[in-house]
């Protein structure tokens, strides 16, 4: 079998993602993000729902994130060690594109497919940075599941959750390559 696109078979094979903290200006324009964010938007959506939506986090919005951040993590209890930890992914973040599942009401498409067209936008739009030249990471923490702080940071509706952060910026360093799963021990083949 002749493989039509070889060079992107390679790069996801290879793909590696930016840890955020090493990520450093510049981040992309938003002329430069559009085409990210096309991408992305072609990700599964059974039924066309289109059951996400983007909130893209300037730097300037960064700073009021940090705040937030710290304000929930004391309202949890949540240690000093762990707030700032929270918090450091808005104090050096140059951008990040919140990736907001919209949960709609269908009774032909589960919630659950939903979640995982949500999470298949997040991945798509980590790829797209990546494949740009753009270092990018994905990530969510604590705050992002506590309803306060979403509907304060984002706003977001009742049927809305973030399904993600993706931080996106100029590769400040190469991360050392990491230990990968073994497919063939994740693998069960079935024949009959």
């Amino acid at each position: 079998m002749s493989l039509k696109n070889p060079a992107a078979l390679e790069f996801l094979q290879s793909r590696r993602s930016r840890p955020a903290k090493t990520l450093v200006a510049p981040a992309p324009t938003r002329e430069e993000l559009l085409p990210l964010l096309t991408a992305a938007a072609r990700s599964p959506d059974h039924g066309k729902l289109e059951p996400w939506r983007f909130i893209v986090l300037e730097k300037g919005a960064m700073p009021r994130l940090a705040t937030l951040t710290e304000a929930c993590g004391k309202r949890l209890n949540k240690s000093p060690e762990d707030i700032a930890k929270a918090r450091s992914q808005f104090d050096m973040g140059h951008l990040t594109v919140a990736v907001i599942e919209v949960r709609k009401q269908s009774e032909k498409i589960p919630a659950i497919e939903q979640s995982y067209s949500a999470g298949a936008v997040c991945l798509a739009l980590l790829n797209a940075a990546l494949a740009a030249g753009w270092g990018a990471n994905w990530l969510s923490g604590w705050q992002t599941h506590d309803r306060e702080f979403c509907v304060d940071a984002f706003g977001l509706a009742e049927n809305e959750r973030v399904a993600g952060l993706i931080h996106i910026a100029t590769e400040g360093a190469t991360p050392p390559e990491r230990p990968r799963p073994d497919v063939a021990a994740l693998t069960e083949w079935v024949s009959e």
